[in-house]
C-alpha cells in the first residue's frame, strides 16, 4: 500500500530519516536508511518528477504509450517507478520512464515510488537481495523486486539468479508476472491464484483469451495444472478441412478481434467469400456460456 504523500511533504518518517542521511556519516545508519526505503512506496507530484538526461531508451511507441494510459486511467499505476532524491521538492528518475510518461498522458498528478539516493547501490542491492527472502512477499512483490535488482543496479538475469540462489528460468517466470493484466496482478496480489497461474496465463498472446481462461480459473477453482490443461485446449490449432482454404481478409480479421476483445473468448469468424459465413464463439463451461449469454442479452 503506497504512502500518500503531501505536495510538499514526505511524511515525517520518510522526512526524518532523509534528514539523518544528510547529517549523519555512520554507515550503520545509512544502511538502515537504505532498507527502510527499499520497502517504503511513496506517491510523488508528477510535477516534482524530472526525466533521467541519461535514459538510454529514447523512443517510445505512440500507440503504447497511448494504451498504457488508458489502462492508469482506469486501474492507477501499480508497479511503482524509482526515483532519486534532490531535494524535498524534486525527484530524478531512475527507471520507468515509460510509466511516467503514460502517467502524464492520463492526467495522474501523483505516481507511486520508490526513493533513492545518489551512490548507495551496493546497499540497496544487499537490502533488496534481502527483502526477497521474507517469506510473506507475494509473487507480484516478488517480480517487482526483480525488477528492480535488473533496473537499479545493472544485473543480468543470470547475475540476479546467482545472487538469490534461483535458476535464470525461475527469475524470468516471475517477471513474466508484471506483463499480466492488472486484474490478474490483483488476483496474485489476493493470493486468489499462485504464481504457478500466472506462469500460465503469461504464456497467452491473446488478451481476450488470457482473461478468459483467468475467469474460468477464478470461478472454477481451477488448479495450475487444470489451467495449462485448459490452456493447451484452447490453443489446440482446429483440424484443416481438406483442400485449400484462403485466409480472411484484414476487414474480416479486424471484426474478429473485435468480437474476441468484446466477449472475452476464442472467436472464429469464417466467410466463403461471397457474402456469406459464421461467427463461432468457444466456450468451455456453463458458467463461461452463461457469461456469454449476459454480454449476448447486455445484462
Amino acid at each position: 500500500m503506497a504512502k500518500k504523500v503531501k505536495k510538499k511533504e514526505l511524511g515525517l518518517g520518510i522526512r526524518a530519516l532523509l534528514s539523518n542521511m544528510e547529517t549523519e556519516e555512520n554507515p550503520e545508519i545509512q544502511q538502515e536508511f537504505v532498507r527502510e526505503l527499499t520497502h517504503t512506496v511513496a506517491n510523488i507530484p508528477v510535477s516534482q518528477i524530472e526525466v533521467n538526461p541519461f535514459q538510454p531508451r529514447k523512443e517510445f511507441a505512440p500507440e503504447a504509450l497511448e494504451e498504457l494510459a488508458e489502462s492508469l486511467k482506469v486501474h492507477g499505476l501499480i508497479q511503482p517507478i524509482t526515483v532519486r532524491r534532490l531535494n524535498d521538492e524534486a525527484f530524478q528518475l531512475i527507471s520507468g520512464e515509460r510509466r511516467l510518461r503514460a502517467s502524464k498522458l492520463a492526467g495522474l498528478e501523483e505516481v507511486p515510488a520508490y526513493i533513492r539516493l545518489a551512490n548507495d547501490q551496493e546497499m540497496l542491492e544487499m537490502a533488496l537481495v534481502e527483502n526477497i527472502q521474507r517469506q510473506n512477499l507475494n509473487p507480484i512483490e516478488v517480480a517487482q523486486t526483480y525488477q528492480r535488482l535488473l533496473d537499479e543496479c545493472n544485473l543480468t538475469h543470470e547475475n540476479l539468479a546467482d545472487r538469490i540462489g534461483k535458476k535464470r528460468i525461475t527469475v524470468t517466470h516471475f517477471l513474466g508476472l508484471l506483463k499480466l493484466p492488472p486484474q490478474v496482478q490483483t488476483a496474485l496480489k489476493e493470493g486468489r491464484i499462485t504464481a504457478g497461474h500466472g506462469k500460465a496465463l503469461s504464456g497467452i498472446d491473446d488478451l481476450a483469451l488470457q482473461l478468459s481462461i483467468f475467469q474460468e480459473v477464478i470461478q472454477q477453482g481451477l488448479s495450475v495444472r487444470a489451467t495449462e490443461a485448459l490452456k493447451k485446449r484452447y490453443n489446440e490449432p482446429t483440424p484443416p478441412k481438406s483442400g485449400p482454404k484462403a485466409g480472411l481478409p484484414d476487414e474480416y480479421k479486424r471484426v474478429q478481434d473485435q468480437l474476441r476483445d468484446h466477449f472475452g473468448a476464442k472467436v472464429a469468424l469464417k466467410t466463403d467469400g461471397k457474402g456469406k459465413g459464421q461467427i463461432v464463439i468457444g466456450f468451455h463451461s456453463d458458467d463461461e456460456l452463461n457469461r456469454l449469454l449476459d454480454i449476448i442479452e447486455g445484462n
